[in-house]
Parts: C-alpha cells; sequence; structure tokens
C-alpha cells in the first residue's frame, strides 16, 4: 500500500528557468541510471525476498519508495526548469512571448535542437517531464535486472547506485543555479547513503561470495591471462593473494602455449590454492541444501498469504 505525501522529501528550489539544463536532467527521470530504474529494480528484486529474506525485503521496499520520491523531486525541478514554457505553448496564436523571441521557423528550430538538445521534449509533452532520458528515447523495463538471488541482486544495486550518482556528479557540472545544485547534491548524496546500505546488507549473507551458490572450479578461479602485447602492468589484481578467495594469483604470461599445452584447459590443474574438487563438491551441496530449506521452510506449499493484518491496527 503506498500512501502519497504531497510535500516533498527535499525542497527543491530553481533561481530561474532553464530549459537545457531542464532537458539534461531528464536522464535522471526516465534514464538507463535514473530515479525510476531504480525504483523499479528495488521493487521488482523485493518479491522474491518477501518471505525467504524479509528483512532485505523491507530494505528494498524502503529504498524502492525512496526512489520514488526522488523521482518526484526530480520531475519537479524539471518542470520549474521549464518555467512558463508550458503556458506559452498553450497560446496557439504567433504573438505568445516566447515566439516573438525566435522570429521564423529557422530561429524557432535552432532553439529546439540546441537549447533542448531533445526536440520532441517540447513537441509531445507541452513542456512537461517525459519518461525518457535526455535524447528523447523511452524509459525500457530492460533497464531492471531482478535474478531472485540476494547475494547478486544487492551487487547489482550497488553498481546502480554508483552509476547514479557519479551521473549526478556529471550533471551539476553544467548548471550554476545554486539551489539546482543543492537539490543535485542531496540525490547524489542519497545514493552514497543507498550504496552503504546495500552494501552492508550483502555482509549479512555469509557466505556471499562467489555470488550464488556454486562456488567455482578452483582449476580456473586464480588464473590471469596476459590476453594484449604491449606494456603489462601487475598489481592486486594478479599478483599476491586473490581478495575473495584468499588464493594466490597465477600470472599466465603466454595464454596460447598455456591452452595448447594443456589441451584447451582440460588439464590445467589447481595452483595457489587450498581448495580442491572434491572440497568445492561439498561446499555446493551443503550450501545448496542450506539455501533451498531456508526458501521452503519460508513458502508455504499449498495456501499462501502475503500479509497478516493486526486486527488492533485500527485502534
Amino acid at each position: 500500500m503506498f500512501y502519497h505525501v504531497k510535500e516533498l522529501q527535499f525542497n527543491a528550489r530553481v533561481s530561474k528557468p532553464d530549459p537545457a539544463f531542464a532537458s539534461l536532467l531528464l536522464e535522471q527521470f526516465g534514464g538507463a541510471n535514473g530515479e525510476l530504474k531504480a525504483a523499479m529494480q528495488y521493487f521488482t528484486q523485493a518479491f522474491a525476498m518477501r518471505q525467504p529474506h524479509p528483512d532485505k525485503y523491507d530494505l528494498l521496499m524502503d529504498i524502492a519508495t525512496e526512489e520514488f520520491s526522488h523521482l518526484e523531486i526530480v520531475g519537479a525541478t524539471i518542470q520549474m526548469l521549464l518555467g512558463p514554457i508550458n503556458g506559452e505553448l498553450k497560446n496557439a496564436a504567433e504573438q505568445a512571448e516566447i515566439m516573438q523571441l525566435l522570429d521564423g521557423k529557422a530561429k524557432k528550430e535552432d532553439f529546439i535542437h540546441n537549447a533542448m538538445m531533445n526536440p520532441q521534449f517540447f513537441v509531445l509533452s507541452g513542456g512537461g517531464p517525459t519518461v525518457t532520458n535526455s535524447q528523447g528515447v523511452p524509459w525500457s523495463g530492460s533497464y531492471v535486472t531482478a535474478n531472485g538471488d540476494p547475494t547478486v541482486d544487492l551487487r547489482s544495486n550497488i553498481a546502480a547506485e554508483s552509476r547514479a550518482k557519479i551521473v549526478y556528479e556529471y550533471l551539476m557540472q553544467f548548471t550554476d543555479d545554486p539551489y539546482v545544485k543543492e537539490t543535485l547534491s542531496f540525490l547524489m548524496t542519497r545514493e552514497v547513503a543507498h550504496f552503504q546500505m546495500f552494501e552492508a546488507a550483502l555482509e549479512t549473507i555469509q557466505p556471499n561470495f562467489p555470488p550464488g551458490v556454486l562456488q567455482g572450479d578452483p582449476r580456473y578461479s586464480n588464473s590471469y591471462f596476459n590476453m594484449s602485447n604491449g606494456a603489462d602492468a601487475k598489481g592486486p589484481w594478479n599478483e599476491g593473494k586473490s581478495p575473495g578467495l584468499g588464493e594466490t594469483w597465477q600470472y599466465v604470461e603466454e595464454p596460447f602455449s598455456h591452452v595448447v599445452e594443456t589441451n584447451g584447459m582440460v588439464n590445467h590443474k589447481p595452483t595457489g590454492t587450498d581448495r580442491t574438487m572434491e572440497s568445492v563438491s561439498s561446499k555446493d551441496k551443503a550450501l545448496s541444501k542450506e539455501r533451498s530449506q531456508k526458501v521452503k521452510a519460508a513458502v508455504p506449499s499449498g495456501e499462501n498469504q502475503w500479509c497478516a493484518y493486526p486486527q488492533n491496527s485500527m485502534k
């Protein structure tokens, strides 16, 4: 059940109209890394978590709902940045103030293309937000990732918050309006907060690496293949211990020769790791049983009910 409060979570303000920046800001309204994408992604992911992981369901629904709040903030800011354009477009006469500033068809088209960068923004919306990105590309459900496994979905969300944060960071470079920057800073900072929430939630699931259940073949989990010619770089991604499994990286200097020598990696042996095929198989079975039982125990096989409504909740 959603309950809408008409006041915004943050008091969005603008000091003056700026249609060009309004068009750019559409990226966070209907773009691939925007607020609608985040809201729908967390909302969709939450369903699979409801019964087996009620704590993660609560987290996802809370943040999804806040993202809808942020969508409202972005939409309100876009509308204010458009200023009186909506009203001017309602005046069909050529004497409308905005049209007097654009003497002739060429100047009008130039204004639309250069100032707005998204011509359909005016033509189709009449001067209001559209569910598109800054280039007029419609929002798509393909932006949403939901895999039904909390170790996977939480990592997707950490990445989503990172991308949204950097878009706000870039957007702030294209406006000199202090009020708009204040709003963008708030929204950007909430991405940082959500990143930490998802990261903390991921840590409550142990083990959570690798994502999912199956552990991965120890013959291939710590091999680094030098797949490019030229100046080679070394770092913690190809020398020392791997951060997830604590294995020693095996640097394969000549990948093609190695593939030939090992019969296409079939005869490649585990090196630099304590894990064996037997230990991996044992852990796969144990973790599969544990995760499966958790879900089965939470989801009844017969009649099911999503909510239990407290009888005294209305008293």
